[in-house]
C-alpha cells in the first residue's frame, strides 16, 4: 500500500486489516505515519515512483494500492508509469488499485467534470495530473492488471464507514438530489471489495452513496 499514511490510504490500510488481510504499509516517514496505523500493520520506507520499492513490495503482494497524494501533477502519472514498468515481464505480478481523481469523470456530454468551465481552479492541476495517470494505465498497462478507483469529484471528506455505497463507471454515482458524496470510509470499503471480489479489472470505476 503506497500513501498508506495520507487521508485515503490509512483508511483503506485499517479496512485491509480489520478484514484479516496482511497489509504492508509503504510511506516515505515512517516515523511520522506509523503511529496512526493499526499495530499489526507492516510499516516500511517506500515511494511509489520507485522502481525499486515497487519491486521490493510486489513479490509478496496479491495487490499494489496507491493513494498517494502531495507534490506536483507528475507526481501521479509517475506513479502509474513507474509501477507499470517494474511489474511488466514480472511473474504472477499484482493487481494496482490507483485511487484516482474523481474530476476525471464525465458529464453527460462526455467532457471531463475537470475540463468545465465551473471546475474549481484550485484541485485543477490535482486533477490534470490524476488524469495523466489515468491515461498512463490505458495506453500503458500490457500485462499488468490495473484498476483506477474515482472517488466522487468535490463531495469527498471523512466521515462514517456505512458500509453501503453504488458504483458505476465513467459517470459520477449521484443520489436523488443530483449530488455525488461518499466517505472515506466507504471508499476503503469500495477498494477492498474490489481487491477481494474484483469487478473492474482493466477499467475505472467510481462510487458514491
Amino acid at each position: 500500500m503506497f500513501g498508506a499514511g495520507g487521508t485515503a490510504g490509512s483508511r483503506i490500510v485499517i479496512e485491509a486489516f480489520n478484514r484479516g488481510h496482511r497489509v504492508v504499509a509503504a510511506v516515505r516517514r515512517p516515523e511520522a505515519d506509523a503511529p496512526y496505523l493499526p499495530a499489526g500493520v507492516q510499516v516500511v520506507t517506500g515511494d511509489a515512483t520507485s522502481e525499486r520499492s515497487v519491486r521490493e513490495l510486489a513479490p509478496a503482494a496479491d495487490a499494489l494500492v496507491v493513494a498517494v497524494g502531495g507534490g506536483d501533477r507528475s507526481l501521479w502519472p509517475d506513479a502509474a508509469r513507474t509501477l507499470l514498468d517494474a511489474l511488466q515481464g514480472m511473474p504472477a505480478a499484482p493487481r494496482v488499485i490507483h485511487v484516482g481523481g474523481g474530476a476525471t469523470l464525465l458529464t453527460p456530454a462526455g467532457t471531463r467534470l475537470l475540463d468545465e468551465p465551473d471546475f474549481p481552479e484550485e484541485y485543477r492541476d490535482a486533477a490534470l495530473g490524476q488524469a495523466a495517470a489515468l491515461d498512463v494505465y490505458r495506453s500503458g498497462a500490457d500485462g499488468v492488471t490495473w484498476t483506477y478507483v474515482c472517488p466522487p469529484p468535490l463531495e469527498f471528506r471523512p466521515g462514517q464507514r456505512t458500509g453501503r455505497y453504488r458504483t458505476g463507471t465513467d459517470q459520477p454515482v449521484t443520489d436523488a438530489q443530483g449530488r455525488s458524496v461518499l466517505s472515506y470510509e466507504d471508499l476503503a470499503v469500495a477498494v477492498v471489495d474490489e481487491i477481494e471480489d474484483p469487478h473492474f479489472q482493466n477499467m475505472r470505476f467510481t462510487a458514491a452513496y
